[in-house]
Parts: C-alpha cells; sequence; structure tokens
C-alpha cells in the first residue's frame, strides 16, 4: 500500500478536461501524487486540440487514451475531481469531491482551448498544494 495520495479526474469522455488534468497533475506532482483518469462514457479518441497543447507544454500524450471509470478507481482515490459529468459520474462515499466548472473543449478550435488548458492548470497546481 502507497502513502502517496490519489487523486482522479473524471468527466464524460475522458478524452479532453480530465486527460488534460491528470497530464498537468502527474508532471506537477513528480511522482508524488497518484493521479488516474476516467470517464463515465469513455470516448473512441482524444481530443486533438488538448493533446497538441500538451505536446507544446514539452507533455507526453503518447500513452493516453480515454479510459471508463472503474469501481476500484473509485474506492482507490482520496479526492476525486469531477469536470461537468453531473449525474452519470458515481458518489463514492468519505471521499473527498472537488467540482470543477469548465468548458468543455470538444469540438472546439485550439485557440478557444488554450485558455481552457491554462485553467485546469492554475487549478491543477492548487490542488497539488492542498494534497501534498
Amino acid at each position: 500500500m502507497s502513502d502517496k495520495p490519489v487523486v482522479l479526474f473524471l468527466c464524460i469522455h475522458n478524452s479532453g478536461r480530465s486527460l488534460a488534468a491528470r497530464v498537468l497533475l502527474d508532471h506537477y506532482a513528480e511522482g508524488r501524487v497518484r493521479v488516474e483518469s476516467a470517464g463515465s462514457e469513455p470516448g473512441d479518441q482524444l481530443n486533438p486540440s488538448v493533446t497538441a497543447i500538451l505536446e507544446e507544454r514539452g507533455l507526453d500524450v503518447s500513452k493516453e487514451f480515454p479510459k471508463p471509470l472503474t469501481d476500484a478507481l473509485g474506492r482507490e482515490a482520496d479526492v476525486i475531481v469531477t469536470m461537468g459529468c453531473g449525474d452519470t459520474c458515481p458518489v463514492y462515499p468519505g471521499k473527498r469531491y472537488l467540482d470543477w466548472e469548465l468548458v468543455d473543449p470538444a469540438g472546439k478550435p485550439i485557440d478557444e482551448v488554450r485558455p481552457i488548458i491554462d485553467d485546469i492548470d492554475r487549478r491543477v497546481r492548487a490542488l497539488l498544494v492542498e494534497v501534498l
């Protein structure tokens, strides 16, 4: 058993917002936090604008793919951050929940996605300080 905090980012498709949050927090945490992401209804591909912005920042997204939420992931998490999944994300008793209201980057051009990723970046940095 690890003593690292576990943060789970959830959205519907796990192809944009939760993916970006997972990659960013994993980068900033430098191994001090276990970071997971999942979707209540995972998409079949990653958002190309989100991946392009993350790659511009030097972050590797080559191993990322939309993942389904499993009961094990939900139970292992210390903090669960939801992003626009509303009632489609289950509630696990005893977990700390944060709900980040973020614009969905789906179908948006890269210039409209940049501020969304910047917002996620700010929130992720603040969350890192809280969980460590």
